[in-house]
């Protein structure tokens, strides 16, 4: 029987006290409450569209601002990603999508290499979503490619509506992140040269 890919990781600080239940092979079920709703919004239809399983109890300073809460949350989940991974033997390593939603059109590739990186290109037209900055979906993502340790692209296509573009990029990650960690019986090993990533 193999070994379940599941993770649980917690982090607190003088800013934000999170923990995070985070399970690859799920159906969709996403439990979290982080007081930005917008956020709540996002976190959920990654896990739906993703097929995770995630429980998430964030609590952070947001008569601040909302970044330390939304910048914390992406450090635990990119953790519980890599910890969930486990030794990543026989997972395809690579995932795309490319997503539209309505006028908007996004683009996201995922590579679990152990080598962190982020490029992001894209332009908000409003500053805030809700009560979610805007430039926070960047810090979000950012803060996943360092704590994963994944290599991660992401580019709007054709931009349009702040609401769809932020919606569009969660979901093009979930499902990029997804066929990333899908597990192929041809592979036998990690999928590197190197012998270990």
């Amino acid at each position: 029987m193999s070994e379940e890919r599941r993770a649980k990781v917690a982090r607190k600080t003088k800013e934000t006290d999170i923990t995070i239940d985070f399970s690859l092979d799920g159906t969709g079920q996403c439990q979290v409450n982080s007081g930005i709703g917008f956020f709540d919004h996002m976190l959920d239809a990654f896990t739906r569209h993703g097929l995770f399983d995630m429980e998430a109890n964030i609590k952070g300073d947001l008569q601040v601002d909302c970044h330390h809460t939304i910048e914390d949350t992406g450090i635990v989940l990119g953790n519980a990603i890599k910890k969930a991974c486990l030794d990543k033997r026989g997972i395809k390593r690579y995932g795309s999508c490319i997503l539209p939603m309505d006028e908007t059109l996004v683009l996201v590739a995922v590579d679990l290499s152990g080598r962190p990186y982020l490029s992001f290109e894209a332009e908000f037209p409003t500053e805030k979503i809700g009560y979610m900055d805007t430039e926070m979906v960047k810090e979000f993502f950012y803060a996943i490619s360092y704590s994963a340790a994944m290599n991660l692209h992401i580019k709007v296509i054709t931009p349009g509506n702040s609401h769809h573009m932020a919606e569009a990029i969660f979901k093009a990650f979930a499902k990029a992140l997804d066929e990333a960690t899908i597990k192929d019986n041809r592979i036998k090993d990690a999928m590197t040269t190197k012998g270990t990533i």
